[in-house]
């Protein structure tokens, strides 16, 4: 079992402070899952989605995404495949050759598109955000799990309130799953 994270509710806040802030529930010193699984009991899946994309380190958070934009959308045509290709091909082998080639695919794709936001988190999981020869600017660590949370809920808003309620507490129950166990 992989070593958490953040300990607790509050570390994760305190991490990503301008991130989080539309979370309505206020930090706690109880565990990060326990959390989790309030915000969902509570059907606040919104919250629940951006703070489980924060919780998961990135390549993780970037796998998750893909669950669940495959769970919400079905099979993905092949001829829009090629960004949640490039996030799993990076996931697989988070090299930074795959990395790149995420990114890439992400910048070349339609930002309403879901499965461009994968790709973007995938992309945005190292490396630089600008290069200049004389100041590299490295990727922010908010950017990954920003590009995470919204794929999924892009690719929630398709549904009627019923269904996305099932749909969402699936996500948030392979999240959970996946904060506790790791890849």
């Amino acid at each position: 079992m992989p070593q958490p994270r953040f300990v607790t509710t509050l570390a994760l806040f305190e991490t990503f402070p301008r991130s989080v802030t539309g979370i309505a529930a206020e930090p706690t010193d109880e565990p990060p899952t326990r959390f989790l699984k309030n915000l969902s009991a509570q059907r606040k899946f919104e919250d629940a989605i951006t703070f489980c994309a924060y919780l998961l380190p990135r390549r993780e958070a970037v796998w998750w995404a893909c669950g669940c934009v495959r769970g919400l959308l079905g099979d993905v045509a092949a001829s829009r495949a090629g960004p949640i290709v490039a996030a799993e091909a990076w996931v697989h082998d988070p090299n930074d050759e795959h990395r790149r080639a995420a990114l890439e695919m992400g910048r070349q794709s339609d930002s309403n598109d879901p499965l461009s936001w994968l790709a973007l988190g995938a992309g945005w999981s190292g490396g630089a955000l600008f290069a200049h020869p004389q100041h590299l600017v490295p990727v922010p660590a908010y950017m990954t799990p920003r590009a995470a949370r919204i794929a999924i809920l892009l690719s929630a808003r398709i549904f009627e309130p019923e269904q996305y309620t099932t749909r969402m507490q699936a996500c948030i129950v392979d999240g959970i799953k996946l904060a506790e166990t790791g890849l």
